[in-house]
């Protein structure tokens, strides 16, 4: 088939254009408005979380929480070879094999696609595990393969090979970090002896050897000292009217800062998405506080919007389950953006962002 020079250019054009568009790396680029609005901060001690406006929200009303699905029995996790294979949406089945550390199956049996957010812990089996990755489940799949990380070194056995998640902790930024975004076993490890030991620091002597009796890192937090000692860092048992504040300014996000030093964010599509996973959130928010040192200082709201401008970043790594969602993380100065976007139909969006200092 003959070609003309105008037909020449066009697809001289489209090739230069769909190479830059894969070559552009994801987020703000400088000169442009950044698709987030930072709002003056509340401080609990040495916590300050800065509520976070997106210039769009979405319908997410379809998402399915991992609490909300284990509780309902819709949702079932088990340890490795107590079912038949794993699967990733398109792959083949592969042989059975016996109970890792690092992989779990899971079951979405209900009609609504199932949101997992990366440091959500789920508790039983051999040993407590913490997911490692964001991710989206199409209703009605499984068994998938769960990429898990341990927090409960020590134990490997228990009563039953199924799985529940705790009501309320989500692992402290410190420990999700490792798993996120080195997929580290052993920094994970670290981490969690680390945050153990410091809230241990400030316990009783009884209270204290309670927390240490016990190889679970969720348990530990869980446990009636600690969660006292949570639910009243910095006056946090007013905790349900920091939500409503959340909810009257239509926040979808916070950026938090520890000692004065801004260390995270977690950003998603709505508002009543970020609602349903707060009481996880900020608790692990006030455990990160309360095991770090840290003057009771607080950056101001321009540092925060300034660092939540920067989301672009030199090298960027690309997942993509086609038709579900696709996962980007982008590496900056000093910095991690992972975002997670859902391909479902009729979904196109980025339903969870997380920003990592470091």
């Amino acid at each position: 088939m003959s070609s003309t020079p105008e037909s020449r250019r066009c697809r001289v054009a489209l090739f230069a254009s769909v190479i830059a568009l894969f070559a552009a790396p994801i987020g703000v680029h400088a000169g442009e408005t950044s698709p987030y609005r930072v709002l003056p901060p509340i401080q609990r001690g040495n916590l300050t979380i800065f509520p976070l406006v997106a210039n769009h929200s979405f319908d997410t009303s379809q998402l399915l929480t991992l609490d909300e699905g284990i509780r309902s029995g819709q949702v079932i996790i088990t340890e490795e070879g107590q079912e038949r294979g794993l699967v990733r949406p398109g792959q083949a089945m592969p042989p059975r094999t016996g109970p890792q550390v690092n992989r779990l199956v899971l079951y979405n049996n209900s009609s609504r696609p199932l949101l997992l957010l990366a440091g959500e812990i789920v508790t039983g089996g051999h040993q407590d595990r913490v997911v490692g990755a964001d991710s989206i489940v199409p209703a009605q799949t499984g068994p998938i393969d769960l990429g898990v990380f341990c927090v409960e070194p020590g134990r490997w056995t228990g009563p039953s090979a199924k799985f529940g998640a705790v009501a309320t902790p989500m692992a402290q930024p410190s420990v999700r970090m490792p798993a996120m975004v080195e997929g580290n076993q052993g920094k994970v490890w670290d981490r969690v002896a680390k945050a153990k030991a410091s809230m241990e620091n400030q316990l009783n002597a009884p209270e204290a050897a309670a927390v240490a009796g016990t190889s679970s890192y969720a348990q530990a937090f869980q446990s009636a000292p600690v969660e006292k000692r949570i639910e009243q860092y910095g006056g946090l048992e007013n905790e349900p009217a920091i939500l409503r504040e959340l909810r009257k300014q239509g926040a979808t996000g916070v950026v938090v800062a520890v000692g004065g030093n801004i260390v995270w964010a977690d950003v998603f599509a709505s508002t009543d998405l970020l609602a349903r996973y707060w009481p996880k959130l900020i608790r692990s928010y006030v455990a990160e506080a309360m095991t770090t040192a840290g003057a009771i200082t607080a950056p101001d709201v321009h540092q925060a919007q300034e660092w939540m401008q920067q989301l672009s970043g030199g090298r960027e790594v690309v997942e993509t389950i086609p038709g579900v969602y696709r996962r980007v993380d982008v590496t900056g100065d000093g910095y991690k953006v992972l975002t997670l976007h859902s391909l479902l139909p009729g979904e196109s969006f980025d339903v969870h962002l997380t920003k990592i200092s470091g």
